[in-house]
């Protein structure tokens, strides 16, 4: 089937709830990715950060691989040879103690809400039912029905009433704004370092500096939404690292999985994490042998390969390329690593038809927010290939 056809079965047959560009991906590797009319493009989405390893990397395939042949599943009903070993391992990276591994981004943060009202009742002493959570304007960490309910974005919102209570909304970047939102009740701040769909927002210095103080202050958990962001995508491990804060709980997914398998977890103290006994919240695929094999290679890869400098490198790279096309769309450049953000001026028009121009020419990125572009290719990406990309860009944005 060519490219239509394919369209016209996924119109027909599948929920209405995504609006892509008009391509069919059939075959990928690397950077690139070919449609099934046979036209090759060069990937600077990477499934929202899914893919920091880019498409099919030959050490993940071979790991997913070996593992199939010995076990995929066993459930946590038991014990298996690769969870140990991979909670270790996300532990020290995480330079942290503890481990939680779920499947989904969404389920992580779920998972993090849910251990920081615990931890509030069973260790600081709130009130029952009485917890606060802390989030910010133009949040996105997830869709599923409580996440939504802290969401500020009304498509994510209307019509799903009615929400859960128990969070508080702070403007992001406004420290004064958090403050004045802290109560006895305050269990928990739930934060993105960078926040990626509100269209790559970048805090003001020293921000997330001085939340973790407010948090440590008033005995307030701080949670890192680190699953667009970690892992290398910015330039460091993680994006928080820029101001040095550590926080209380890191919740990770996308790259985990090495670009193949759904793989989030929460990463935490001994302390914080105890609040979760046997029977209160568990995963029928969260840190099953397979996920937990793939995940432990990508660990590797990113230590072996030198990914986090490779993505400030070649963020710089990028991000000086952008910045020297002195279009008269661009409004604004901004990002760490290769986590880009170019906002078009509102008389450019909408960011959608820019990125479907580049479709045209061979590049694939998507809009976000009306008016950003957002550009976030695999970590492996070269500077030939980003001139590939460069050259279509320049065409799209200076035309």
């Amino acid at each position: 089937m060519n490219t239509q056809e394919h369209i016209r079965l996924a119109e027909e047959y599948g929920a209405h709830n995504y609006a892509p560009l008009e391509v069919v991906i059939e075959q990928a590797s690397g950077v690139w990715v070919t449609d099934v009319d046979g036209k090759r493009y060069i990937d600077m989405l990477s499934c929202y950060s899914a893919l920091n390893f880019g498409h099919n990397h030959p050490r993940l395939v071979q790991a997913l691989k070996d593992q199939l042949d010995r076990v995929a599943v066993t459930s946590r009903a038991f014990y298996n040879d690769q969870y140990g070993p991979f909670c270790r391992e996300l532990a020290e990276f995480c330079r942290m103690e503890m481990v939680l591994p779920m499947n989904s981004g969404a389920e992580a943060v779920e998972t993090a809400v849910k251990t920081a009202r615990k931890w509030g009742y069973d260790v600081k002493g709130v009130e029952k039912n009485k917890a606060e959570i802390i989030c910010f304007t133009n949040n996105f960490h997830g869709r599923t029905t409580t996440i939504i309910s802290f969401s500020t974005d009304p498509f994510s919102t209307t019509g799903f009433g009615p929400y859960t209570p128990g969070f508080k909304i702070a403007q992001y970047g406004d420290i004064n704004d958090v403050k004045s939102k802290i109560t006895p009740n305050t269990v928990a701040i739930l934060i993105e370092p960078i926040q990626g769909e509100a269209g790559i927002i970048v805090p003001p210095s020293g921000f997330l500096r001085q939340i973790r103080e407010m948090c440590t202050q008033n005995n307030v958990l701080l949670l890192m939404d680190e699953i667009q962001t970690g892992l290398g995508r910015t330039g460091r491990k993680f994006a928080c690292e820029y101001e040095d804060v550590k926080p209380d709980m890191f919740i990770l997914g996308k790259a985990l999985g090495g670009g193949l398998l759904p793989v989030s977890a929460v990463v935490s103290t001994r302390d914080i994490l105890k609040v979760m006994t046997p029977g209160v919240h568990g995963s029928t695929f969260g840190g099953m042998p397979l996920s937990c094999a793939v995940a432990r290679t990508a660990l590797k890869i990113l230590h072996d390969e030198s990914l986090v400098d490779r993505a400030q490198e070649m963020g710089a790279y990028f991000m000086t390329q952008l910045q020297g096309l002195k279009s008269p769309a661009v409004k604004e450049i901004r990002g760490k690593g290769l986590l880009i953000g170019v906002e078009l001026k509102p008389e450019a028009g909408v960011a959608k038809k820019y990125c479907k121009k580049l479709k045209e020419l061979g590049v694939l990125c998507k809009d976000t927010h009306e008016q950003t572009m957002r550009f976030a290719p695999p970590l492996t990406i070269t500077k030939s290939e980003i001139d590939t990309g460069m050259e279509a860009i320049r065409k799209v944005l200076t035309s």
